[in-house]
């Protein structure tokens, strides 16, 4: 990201925070570089496991040319996609969970790497955000790709003999 690129995300992310200028100065000086920050204002964020969260990003990036901002959590591995305010409380998908209104969400420092906390797509600042029909279609084309990836891998295989046939 270059420095205005950070400097509008950083603007753009602390625009919720109670209070922005002191969720700017402490982030800046955090050694952690994270801040905990409210969903629901200007993004609701859904959260998919990392072996769905994957491919869904795959998905989306051929669709469209930048999707909204993604957060990549390594320890937990899952992601979170940033999507319009309102999503989550419309929102029915199992393994899916959702930040909304009233929940808040650890968010990295933009251009920072912090712990197992990363951006794989930063904000720029735009309020740029995944449309949540985009997203719920390249979770479908993901979810059916593994499907057929699972079946394929047991292809000749016999439950009955517990091999596979050769």
């Amino acid at each position: 990201m270059t420095g205005p690129e950070t400097k509008a995300a950083i603007e753009w992310l602390t625009s919720v925070a109670p209070d922005p200028g002191a969720c700017r100065w402490e982030w800046e000086r955090n050694p952690q570089g994270i801040a905990l920050l409210p969903a629901g204002r200007r993004w609701d964020v859904l959260i998919l496991p990392g072996e769905l969260g994957y491919p869904t990003l795959d998905v989306l990036t051929r669709l469209i040319d930048r999707p909204g901002p993604v957060l990549a959590d390594f320890g937990e591995s899952r992601m979170g996609f940033f999507v319009p305010p309102g999503t989550v409380s419309r929102w029915i998908g199992t393994g899916v969970r959702g930040c909304g209104q009233g929940t808040w969400i650890v968010v990295p420092y933009p251009g920072r790497a912090t712990g197992g906390v990363r951006w794989l797509i930063p904000p720029d600042g735009s309020g740029t955000l995944t449309d949540a029909a985009l997203l719920e279609l390249a979770m479908h084309e993901a979810a059916g790709a593994a499907a057929r990836d699972a079946r394929g891998a047991h292809e000749g295989w016999d439950p009955r003999e517990g091999r596979s046939e050769s």
